[in-house]
């Protein structure tokens, strides 16, 4: 069981420094099936940072949400597929045409040049956001609505799944029948952490009995005393559930 719920963790190394990021994955290696490289991380230091977690046998979640007019968002995707990374996500806002070229890119890129296809999920409503912020930029839906739709959309383009929060997870299975579609969850916190910008959350054990695939946590382990027993006692609260 323990290895089952390892097999569900990415850690999000949102850090500011190489140096850094290579101290928490050396910790976290064992303990984590997948590190996620966000904005922050891949800004400061590019895409070494990228390489030397794989090629050190790690696996990478390249969460850089390109969205963009379908041409250069496909070109991105095609170059993210070069990298050797696992998942890359784009935004669903960016609509059908957007999502499904990308798919095609990558998939026609990896088909040609002998690359594993990374699998590309959508992201669908941010979980800092909710209702209040849907009505800031004029969308009517609640949360969940939204987030629906737009998993359906990016069933429907070719995606391979999407980023969702744990309040969303069973209505995405419910209205999304693709089969192996991914639900990769934001907004985890430990029973008794702080919640931070985080709106729409569950704890790990949670999110995962909501029928989640991975659950991305990010501080509650990168800023621990001590990382890989924080990591180890979310994987185990994720393999009690």
């Amino acid at each position: 069981m323990g290895s089952l719920a390892r097999d569900k963790l990415i850690v999000a190394l949102d850090v500011e420094t190489a140096p850094r990021a290579r101290e928490l994955f050396s910790a976290l290696r064992d303990v984590a099936a997948m590190f996620k490289i966000g904005m922050q991380l891949f800004t400061a230091v590019g895409p070494t940072i990228v390489h030397e977690i794989i090629d050190a046998g790690g696996r990478v979640f390249l969460d850089l949400k390109y969205h963009d007019i379908p041409n250069t968002v496909a070109a991105a995707g095609v170059e993210a597929a070069r990298h050797g990374i696992s998942i890359f996500n784009v935004h669903t806002s960016g609509g059908a045409e957007m999502m499904r070229r990308t798919a095609e890119a990558v998939a026609e890129v990896s088909a040609r040049e002998d690359l594993v296809r990374p699998r590309i999920i959508g992201v669908t409503l941010l979980t800092s956001a909710n209702a209040r912020v849907l009505a800031e930029i004029s969308v009517v839906k609640s949360p969940e609505q939204q987030v629906t739709a737009l998993a359906q959309l990016a069933a429907a383009s070719g995606l391979d799944g999407v980023v969702a929060s744990p309040l969303e997870v069973a209505a995405v299975r419910a209205a999304v029948a693709k089969q192996d579609f991914l639900i990769v969850t934001p907004g985890v916190r430990p029973s008794g952490t702080k919640p931070n910008d985080q709106k729409r959350l569950m704890t790990p054990a949670e999110a995962i009995r909501a029928g989640s695939d991975y659950l991305v946590v990010g501080r509650p382990i990168i800023d621990a005393a001590d990382p890989a027993e924080a990591a180890r006692q979310i994987v185990k609260e994720m393999g009690e559930a």
